[in-house]
């Protein structure tokens, strides 16, 4: 976290709105177009605030970018929640959702994924905080897995905190070779056979 950022006085819900509209669209910017192809300026008009409103929430854009890794890993952990992992019913329904955002996500790559290439070499700080978002993410799946695995529906000799690791880096693998080859092929063979070896029909 960048120095001071605790010392700053707590927000108005009109200031919480404002900062949170302003990280939402320079997480969609910054999908879209890269860390390096979105400006402050960018985000400014996508936000619809002054500048000086900009530099008021975040001084500069290093600070913005930790906010925006943080909003991707609460949006991919949410959803993971909401998927309800730890059931047949729910496994399934996890399999066509991650489906679906994949086929949303073909151009820009993972919202979180996509920025190890960009900042894990360069940006040890947003390198430790996307590494916390990753296993806050394996984390998620690995608790509807710890269920699936209390009910015997997990393969002998399967850990289901191991398995959620294979799960995370199956999906990013996969994902990068839907993006690159625009298609959800690829993502659901990987996908699917993963399934079919985890988990008991």
């Amino acid at each position: 976290m960048v120095n001071g950022t605790n010392d700053r006085p707590r927000l108005t819900r009109k200031g919480e709105r404002v900062r949170a509209r302003i990280v939402e669209e320079a997480a969609a910017l910054i999908h879209e177009r890269g860390v390096a192809g979105t400006t402050l300026d960018d985000v400014k008009a996508a936000a619809q605030v002054s500048g000086s409103q900009l530099y008021h929430y975040f001084p500069d854009k290093n600070e913005l970018l930790q906010a925006v890794i943080g909003y991707q890993a609460d949006t991919v952990v949410t959803n993971q929640r909401q998927a309800l992992l730890g059931s047949a019913m729910g496994l399934e329904a996890w399999r066509d959702m991650v489906v679906t955002g994949v086929t949303r996500a073909q151009a820009g790559g993972c919202p979180l994924g996509s920025l190890v290439g960009q900042l894990a070499e360069s940006d040890p700080e947003a390198r430790a905080l996307i590494a916390a978002g990753l296993e806050r993410w394996a984390t998620a799946i690995s608790e509807g897995l710890r269920l699936l695995h209390s009910d015997g529906k997990l393969a002998p000799g399967i850990d289901p905190d191991d398995l959620a690791t294979t799960v995370l880096a199956t999906l990013q693998g996969a994902l990068l070779l839907a993006q690159v080859q625009r298609s959800t092929r690829p993502f659901e063979t990987a996908i699917d056979t993963l399934l079919a070896l985890a988990i008991k029909t």
